[in-house]
This record gives C-alpha cells, structure tokens and sequence, in this order.
C-alpha cells in the first residue's frame, strides 16, 4: 500500500475514536457561532464590500449616482425605442412637452447586489445575499425650443430585467420610461476532446432574488450555479468538455440553485436563459490534476477567523512577520517579531479550532493550540524557522506566548492541496487519485481508508480522491463533487482536521472521466435560515464569492481517471 504521509498523532487519535464511536477531544459551548434549533445565536449581519475584480464593468453610463428626485403628480412618457435588447445595443430616449431650452437629466435605474455575512472570532457564517436600488446619470440633454429632445445611447454593462429611464428637471422626476435589459450566452471554445476547459460567460442576471442565479446543465446533467453579484450582472465559470465523440449541450438558465424550468411562464421570462452545442472530438486534454484558483484581490474585510484580541497583553507593542503569509499544509515559514516586551525563551503557538456542524446544537467547536516549538528573544527581537501544521484550512494564527500571554501574533492562510501518493521508494505515483481500502482499522481511517495511488481503474471500481486544508467556515468546509459534469454531492473537512477523502465508483464506458471538486456554501444550518444558493458547486466562484472579501481562496480542484474493463 502507498501513502501521502507518515500518520500525524492527531489524525490518527481521531481515527481511533472514530473506530470506536467516540471523538476524543471535550468540546465548550459556542453560542455565537453554534448552530441549534432551539435558540437562535447572535449574529451580526455584514454586506461584504465587493473587492476590485478585474474586468468588472463600472457602474452604466456616467457612473455618477443621481442625487433624489420627487416624483412629479402628472409624469408624462418617454419614448425608448428599442425598449429591450441585450448589452451593446444602440437605443433612443426621446421626450416632449417639456419646458424649452431646460437642462434635463436622464436617469437611468440600476441595483447593487453583494454577499452577506455573519464574521466571529471562530468562524463565518454564509447569510446570503443583499440588493440596494440606486439610479445613476445616463446623460444631461437640453430641449429645443418646443420643449423636446432626443439623444442616442447604447445600452451598458449592468444587471439584468427592466430599468427605469426618468427625465429630470430641477429635481423632479418629470418624465418616465424603460429598457429591459436582456441575457446573452457565449461559450468559448465550441469543440475539443475530453476535459477540454470551456468559458462559460452569460450576461444581465438580474439584481432581485429570483433573477440573480442560473442554473447550468449538460446534456441535461445538473452542474452547479452561476451568480453576478459582485460582476455587474456578467457571470463566468469554466467547465471541462465530457462524454462521448459527437454532439453534447451546454444549458444555462434562471435558478436560485436548480434549473426553473417553466420560467418562461413566470413573471420574468426574460431570464429563460438558452442552450449551445458543444463537439466533442476525438482524443483528450492533459490528465494531470490541477487547481484552479480564484481572482487575487485584496481583501475588503480585515477580520479573520481565530485572531482575536482575547489574551494579548496591552502592554505589548511587539510586531510579528512572516516571511510567507499563505501556503499549502507543511510550508516552511520563518517568523520575526521585533518589540517584544521581554526576552528569553517563549513559546510558538499555533491557534486553530476543533470540532463539526453535524448534530451541532449547543457544543460545536472551540478554539484549540497547535505547539511550533520555543524561540529565545535577545534585546526585544526573535527569529524562529516553523513549520504550518497539518490540519484545518483557512486562516490561522501563529502566536508568541510567555505563559498564556499572547506577545505577539500575525495571522496565516492555509490553502487547500491536493494530497500526494508515494510508491514504496518514494516515487511520486499520483495525485490525491487512488484505490479504495475499506478496512476499518484505525490506519486505514486515519488515511480516509485511501489506499494505493493509480488514476486507471475497472469498470466500477472504487477509489477515492484526497485532499488537504479543507476549511471550517461555512465558505470553505465543503467542496462540491461533479463526476462528469453531473453533481452527485459534497464533501467535509472539518471533522477530519482538514483531510477529505471522498469514495467514488468508476462509472460510465471505457475511457477518461473527469472529476471536478468546486466551492460551495454551506447552508445546512438550522440557525441561519434564507440562505439561498447553498449546497451546490459554486461555478462562478472564481469572480464572484464571499470568501474573496476575507482572503480566502477557495479553488475548483480537477481529477481525471480512465475507465477499462
């Protein structure tokens, strides 16, 4: 059998409980971030801040928010013509009967949507999503000397449905019409062999609840979702090309997390969304597991989970640094920290948390320490060489203690990795890919009963794919699985310390098939209730994700193996 790694303590103690029915650690109430179905916690609701995205559009037209106007007893009637059409369209907004040789603004009415969260010392909590109506400046016209005017435009880069056009004139809405914005669906490229990466891009999703998501399938298999909050309306997502030679389709339209499939029925049947064909030829694309990351953006939010203020002497002004900020499990890191209040030998802490969401009603986790060893501080300044632990993903804290006074701490960011697997002497076999052993000793649990490293398996052979720095907030605890574009559910890291193993069988004809992990929010929570698109692959992620505004990073992961008989 060939393993990843030599057995941490931790794993395996962990293991063995689970073998036995018992988890031995003692876990402490957390009413703020507990969840429970009989007393709600106190959650303090955060609209996120939408952290500079490449790419993103402004807001339309001038981009300047218009000031508020009353509206006017007897509003009269712009002429839009066209009234409808998708982004990039010429259009024309014309008015009549209006005082002569007036200045008149044109307003045109947009909505700004972001995420929501609830941010605590020992995690985040996913609550959804948020709108706020506003209206910025189209254009300023002045009327001839009959009182009218005319003014060519082209529609913009915004979200999605009806917008309404007014005419204003010395602060009053004194003229009103609208466009409705429609959706448009691009793919790029249209053919190619197996796993071949496909940019999906669909335009004008809508800034209210039921317009703001979109459902994507293939060849009516059920892929994930796609949302626009922080991308003015333009959702992206990259997919890998599957199946058979031949003739396979992409479709894209309205849902909250699945496919409304009547929505031309509705009251929003603009949002029906299209299908496109994809040919899939001949061969196949590498096979090598990849990680896709997200856009790097910097933070909007400088909280971060497991840094808190609890236990840091005042009287410290000591500063720490770290020569790598973010990294994968096991990266060597040196810590500096200069200004210490003391010298002689202290202790190096890693701060982390221990515990799980399942059956979590009033004892869920709790904050717990990692030791990294000792370091002697000369003349207020101290050096040490460490190693981040291998456990829970996310962000983490490296602390200086003397006794249980913190000195000094700065926070890390472990990323999620893809597990390696050695043959007997040393060689690199695979990556996170291999058989299944579903012994129940506490070795093999304490790998996830992953066994030896292969990516060729039998028709309906079982095998697992691992991975590392799973998280435990509600953004980064669970990644969605799709086998061949079709989503079949989710794994968790957080009980197993950051190590997920997921069990999959090797189905479908002979030949690739394609395993791909994607973020997800985890909404399977009692406490929190409304919390829409949850639970399944965030395809969008990479532009459009609520972790992006706290630094995290959480990526799409990709395996392919090949089926024979």
């Amino acid at each position: 059998m060939s393993h990843l790694r030599t057995l941490r303590g931790h794993r395996l103690a962990v293991a063995t409980a689970l073998v036995a029915g018992l988890l031995p650690i003692t876990l402490v109430a957390v009413p703020s971030g507990a969840d429970s179905t009989t007393t709600a916690p106190a959650v303090t609701a955060t609209t996120l801040t939408a952290p500079q995205i490449p790419g993103v559009a402004a807001l339309p037209f001038t981009g300047v928010v218009a000031a508020p106007a009353t509206m006017s007893p007897t509003l009269g009637v712009l002429t839009v013509t066209p009234n409808q059409g998708v982004e990039g369209v010429p259009f024309t907004v014309s008015g009549t009967g209006l005082p002569p040789s007036t200045s008149v603004q044109l307003t045109w009415s947009t909505t700004n949507v972001s995420w929501a969260v609830d941010v605590e010392p020992n995690t985040v909590n996913y609550l959804g999503r948020t709108q706020a109506s506003t209206a910025v400046v189209m254009a300023t016209v002045t009327t001839d000397a009959s009182g009218n005017f005319s003014v060519a435009l082209t529609t913009p880069v915004d979200v999605g449905g009806i917008h309404d056009i007014y005419a204003v004139v010395n602060g009053v809405n004194v003229d009103h019409g609208g466009f409705e914005l429609l959706r448009t669906l691009t793919m790029s490229p249209r053919s190619g062999p197996v796993g071949t990466p496909i940019t999906i891009t669909y335009t004008a999703l809508g800034g209210s609840f039921y317009t703001g998501g979109a459902s994507v399938l293939w060849d009516n298999h059920y892929v994930g979702e796609m949302m626009a909050n922080w991308t003015r309306g333009t959702a992206s997502a990259t997919i890998r090309a599957t199946g058979s030679v031949g003739i396979h389709y992409l479709q894209v339209g309205n849902a909250i997390s699945y496919l409304y499939l009547n929505v031309i029925q509705s009251p929003i049947p603009y949002t029906n969304g299209a299908t496109l064909r994809f040919r899939v030829t001949p061969g196949h694309a590498s096979l090598t597991p990849t990680i896709d990351w997200p856009v790097s953006v910097a933070p909007t939010l400088s909280e971060r989970t497991t840094l808190s203020a609890v236990g840091l002497d005042p009287a410290s002004h000591a500063v720490a640094n770290l020569s790598v900020t973010s990294g994968p499990v096991n990266t060597k890191d040196n810590l500096s920290v200069s200004n210490l209040p003391d010298s002689g030998s202290l202790q190096l802490v890693w701060s982390s948390v221990v515990g799980n969401r399942v059956n979590c009603y009033s004892t869920c986790w709790s904050f717990s320490s990692v030791p990294l060893g000792t370091a002697t501080a000369t003349n207020g300044r101290l050096s040490a060489a460490i190693t981040i632990p291998n456990g829970l993903g996310g962000w983490h804290v490296v602390q200086v203690m003397k006794g249980t006074t913190i000195e000094a701490q700065v926070p890390f960011y472990v990323m999620e990795s893809i597990v390696p697997f050695y043959n007997s002497a040393g060689q690199l076999v695979s990556m996170g890919v291999a058989t299944a052993n579903d012994a129940s000793t506490a070795a093999a649990v304490a790998v996830g009963q992953s066994g030896t490293g292969q990516y060729t398996f039998k028709e309906g052979q079982e095998f697992t794919i691992s991975i590392d720095g799973v998280g435990w907030t509600q953004l980064d605890n669970t990644l969605g699985v799709d086998y061949d574009n079709s989503y079949m559910g989710y794994g968790c890291g957080f009980n197993s310390n950051g190590y997920m193993v997921i069990h999959l069988h090797a189905t479908g004809v002979p030949g690739v098939h394609l395993i791909d992990l994607y973020p997800m929010l985890y909404s399977l929570s009692p406490s929190f209730a409304n919390t829409p698109y949850g639970m399944v692959p965030v395809l969008s992620y990479a532009h459009d994700y609520p972790g992006l505004a706290l630094g995290y990073h959480v990526p799409s992961i990709r395996f392919a193996i090949t089926i024979v008989k």
